[in-house]
């Protein structure tokens, strides 16, 4: 859908621009905080008032409709990922890929190393698939049921995956919002990822070793023999466990990624190959298994917890997270285009004078572009055009420019409860970002030692015209 510019004599002054974006925030907050309201229709008054604060300033009631219909159409490809992951999680689960991972996994993770060790399997798994959807829906789901046995506290367990999904997602040459980061801000891919570098490896270094020191306590949570016994016969009972033949689906994704094919075709072939795979080798009834990829159905291993966990997934078990995600964007286009956000940043950004106070300020704004749009691919976007002559102006390398939107950006979306990415986070590991926000370490010092190190003047490049 083709973009109108927005008039300027419609732009808000920036007391009123002030007053909208508070008025939204502060419905949000009462709404979770205070009063216990469904996030859904606390998202829906938050737009009821936007639209109103944009029908102020003069727009028409379809002017405003546009607006809504352009923030949701640019977040258009995550909403096709979103339905694509529910599909992967059930297929996978009706292959036995899950249920094998947690066969062969359980035992060999021990309590005392199962936090940094996941850490590094789903960093690994980030920066080789450009996903954090993708790690989070795969790997994370069997993270989860891992930590769930050996009794280690959920909301851990979940910053945990997190964390390292986010620093592949960060870094990995094929992640869209690291290519969206370096191209919004006219910088050089590679440029930008070692920029990132410099604060992203301290960082990771740091919270390694937070992980590492706080599985030690969990030692003695190793479950007894006999409990394990129970756990893989039950599993035993319900699939066949051959991991060369159930992991198939996920090498496959993982191979067609690193390939640089889309998200969706990886998906695809991933979902198709775990349907074959459940039909033909697990012998489970076709119309069954195609009837899971829209609602799937509790296992059948006796086990409450883990029947649980292998009845997630399906089109439908996303419907509440695209829901949300959609009223957020909505609420999104209507504070971008009506230029609320834009008319605070450019009155700020325009007194800024030392660096430490900018490249801050940029990633605060990002914070306030998920918080306001509800996606990170529209913050990516809005924050580089908006900052980008402040950083030429100041003679910054762009590449700090694209570091610090995706410290602001991509980053603190998984903090935020209405964002897609904190949305799809919850419904597919079950809990909520404001339980395992203190938890997602990477997440939350990666943008607070980028502050300090370029107020200490580490990691700002030589400028590049």
């Amino acid at each position: 859908m083709e973009n109108k510019p927005i008039p300027k004599q419609k732009l808000p002054l920036i007391g009123h621009a002030f007053m909208c974006l508070v008025g939204v925030f502060l419905l949000i907050f009462l709404g979770l905080f205070v009063y216990d309201i469904n996030l859904h229709i606390t998202i829906f008054l938050a737009i009821i008032w936007a639209c109103g604060q944009a029908r102020w300033i003069g727009y028409s009631f379809d002017e405003i409709r546009l607006m809504m219909n352009d923030g949701i159409a640019k977040a258009l490809p995550a909403i096709y990922i979103f339905l694509l992951i529910g599909m992967v999680i059930a297929s996978f689960m009706q292959s036995g890929t899950i249920a094998s991972l947690l066969y062969h996994g359980i035992d060999l993770l021990s309590p005392s190393w199962f936090l940094a060790t996941g850490l590094i399997l789903c960093s690994f798994m980030s920066v080789a698939t450009g996903t954090s959807w993708g790690t989070v829906g795969t790997i994370g789901v069997v993270l989860v049921g891992i930590g769930e046995a050996m009794a280690i506290p959920l909301p851990l367990v979940v910053g945990m995956i997190v964390s390292g999904a986010t620093f592949g997602d960060k870094l990995s040459p094929i992640s869209d919002t690291t290519n969206l980061a370096a191209m919004s801000a006219g910088t050089n891919l590679y440029r930008h990822i070692g920029a990132m570098l410099y604060t992203t490896i301290p960082t990771f270094i740091i919270v390694l070793t937070i992980f590492t020191a706080w599985g030690m306590q969990y030692e003695d949570h190793a479950l007894p023999a006999d409990q394990i016994g129970a756990i893989r016969n039950a599993l035993l009972s319900a699939y066949r466990l051959d991991l060369w033949i159930t992991i198939l689906p996920l090498l496959l994704m993982f191979a067609l990624s690193i390939k640089r094919y889309s998200a969706e075709v990886s998906m695809l072939c991933g979902v198709a190959t775990a349907v074959l795979i459940a039909v033909s080798y697990q012998e489970k009834n076709p119309i069954d298994v195609m009837n899971a990829l829209w609602l799937n159905s509790p296992g059948q291993t006796g086990i409450e917890s883990i029947d649980a966990l292998l009845g997630r997934g399906g089109i439908y078990s996303m419907a509440w997270t695209l829901l949300l995600s959609m009223m957020a964007l909505a609420l999104g286009g209507v504070l971008h285009h009506a230029g609320f956000l834009a008319v605070l940043v450019k009155a700020v950004i325009k007194h800024i004078q030392r660096t430490g106070t900018l490249v801050a300020t940029t990633i605060l704004s990002g914070l306030l572009g998920n918080m306001a749009m509800g996606e990170a691919y529209i913050s990516i976007i809005l924050n580089c055009q908006l900052f980008k002559p402040i950083y030429q102006q100041q003679k910054i390398d762009r590449a700090v420019l694209s570091r610090s939107i995706e410290e602001g950006s991509t980053l603190t979306a998984a903090l935020i409860p209405w964002t897609t990415t904190g949305t799809f986070y919850a419904a597919t590991l079950g809990v909520s970002p404001l339980d395992y926000a203190a938890y997602a370490f990477l997440n939350v010092l990666n943008p607070l030692i980028s502050i300090i190190m370029v107020a200490l003047g580490i990691g700002l490049l030589q400028h590049k015209k």
